[in-house]
């Protein structure tokens, strides 16, 4: 919990984190998918995760669709898609490398359990700085040619993460105007093993 405040701090004063319940939740339904960073016996980074299958391949959705308000009761162990709903690393942590090994320890457990793809929706982090010049699709194409920098959507391109396009009322979020852009990872190895 206290995890969760300090990385998602803008979120954490309306009461947009993990109530400890949930994250005990997610444990029980999918530990693998439920992964954490420590340095020196401290808990720095975690990540949370779930297996979906969308009726679509790029359906739109909020997260609390995908993550049945944030439950993961609607984990489907046959799905084919492992849907990143959370990571955070604190603030003290950043830039260190911890949030690329989650992301990365998130592809070995795609390529094991021979899931298609990572998905997920990203906050678009810095767009309310520019709302009123362009839309939430003209911001994050900005980002993925490199004439924008977003701390999210940036990360998750220089990870091997594609966007997708936008999903709009995706998460109540004052910087992204709750705008997150839909991110996605091919699995190389999918139905090879």
């Amino acid at each position: 919990m206290d995890l969760q405040k300090a990385s998602f701090s803008d979120m954490a004063e309306y009461g947009m984190v993990w109530p400890s319940y949930s994250l005990y939740k997610h444990i029980c339904i999918f530990p693998e998918g439920q992964l954490y960073a420590e340095v020196n016996g401290r808990l720095v980074g975690s990540s949370s995760s779930l297996i979906v299958s969308l009726k679509t391949d790029y359906a739109d959705h909020t997260w609390n669709e995908i993550t049945s308000q944030g439950s993961f009761s609607n984990h489907n162990p046959n799905g084919d898609s492992l849907y990143g709903a959370d990571l955070s690393v604190h603030p003290d942590f950043r830039h260190k490398g911890i949030a690329t090994l989650l992301y990365n320890s998130r592809k070995d457990l795609a390529i094991k359990l021979n899931l298609r793809r990572i998905i997920a929706g990203g906050r678009l982090y810095d767009y309310y700085k520019f709302a009123k010049s362009m839309s939430a699709d003209e911001y994050a194409k900005k980002v993925v040619v490199g004439e924008l920098e977003d701390p999210v959507l940036s990360f998750q391109l220089k990870n091997g993460f594609k966007f997708i396009k936008i999903l709009p009322n995706y998460l109540y979020d004052k910087r992204s105007l709750n705008y997150a852009s839909f991110v996605e990872w091919l699995n190389p190895q999918y139905g090879i093993l």
